[in-house]
């Protein structure tokens, strides 16, 4: 929906995950680059993901397709939400990290690597029916909801055109399946440290979203894949994260939760900016975006 007055645009439910693997000491995250038609973060990398369809909300059937009950689900997806709310959300994870990225969290009953195959071979070639995971599901497959994990929940901001309240996933890397950029929505994906995504975003090699920079930044105290793991066994989804807009004569300010003047009148100095420009390991609460980039700054003392 788009914002037709003064009021803010309503957000759509959406779900992003954040996959993740080990490559020798470290772990890796995947990225995909947004195409650069796309009408929401343009040419970014972003994790995988995208809005519940009204086939996601049909709890009376996927709660017979899903490899937990509602009861498991709201104890280890809920929270805030409930079992039903829940089980949409993760099968909207689901869905959308097959058709963006290519792997898909599902078996079932006497499969074979053929099966497989023939899913990723149409992904790729004739494309995906709008309700193809419905139809999918009739066949026998189970999605494992079990394997996603609570992060986060992000909702655009109110002066944003396109708005999303959006769960941020974890998943931890299916070790027989590997990662493709559909070629539509997303035209290339890339396997990257917290560090290097950040450091890339700084000089443009990796430009990243909002969401994904500050993400890569939280995931930069973890030091391997076992303690995200332990992390995953008791995150929540913690409070709403709301970003403020501002717009600015060159281009416009993110001011997170966290700003200490979030909640008051900021005057920012843009001919100052790109001297308070931040290193890949610095914590920070305001994100700049000027010549399509979207880079961490510091308060101006």
């Amino acid at each position: 929906m788009v914002k037709t007055n003064n009021a803010p645009a309503k957000p759509r439910h959406a779900s992003t995950v954040i996959l993740i693997k080990q490559l020798g000491e470290e772990f890796q995250i995947y990225l995909l680059k947004r195409n650069a038609k796309s009408r929401f973060m343009a040419g970014n990398y972003v994790f995988p993901g995208g809005t519940v369809d009204r086939q996601d909300r049909n709890t009376d059937f996927w709660k017979s397709h899903v490899d937990m009950d509602l009861k498991s689900i709201c104890r280890q997806l809920g929270g805030n939400l409930s079992g039903e709310e829940a089980l949409s959300y993760g099968v909207t994870a689901i869905r959308e990290m097959f058709e963006e990225a290519g792997v898909f969290l599902a078996h079932r009953k006497k499969q074979n690597k053929e099966d497989f195959k023939k899913l990723c071979s149409l992904r790729m070639s004739s494309g995906l029916s709008k309700g193809w995971l419905e139809e999918l599901i009739d066949d026998g497959w189970i999605l494992e909801l079990s394997r996603l994990g609570r992060w986060a929940h992000w909702i655009t901001p109110e002066l944003m055109p396109h708005r999303y309240d959006t769960r941020f996933f974890m998943v931890f890397m299916p070790s027989d399946q590997e990662c493709t950029p559909d070629l539509i929505e997303t035209t290339h994906g890339i396997w990257s440290s917290p560090k290097k995504g950040l450091a890339g975003n700084l000089t443009g090699e990796i430009p990243l979203s909002p969401t994904t920079l500050v993400t890569l930044h939280e995931l930069l105290k973890f030091s391997s894949l076992n303690a995200l793991k332990k992390e995953m066994k008791i995150r929540t989804w913690g409070k709403t994260i709301l970003p403020r807009m501002i717009a600015l004569h060159q281009g416009k300010m993110f001011l997170e939760p966290w700003d200490p003047m979030f909640n008051q009148k900021v005057d920012i100095n843009t001919s100052g900016l790109k001297k308070l420009i931040l290193p890949a390991d610095k914590s920070f609460s305001r994100l700049w975006f000027h010549e399509g980039l979207w880079k961490p700054v510091g308060i101006e003392q």
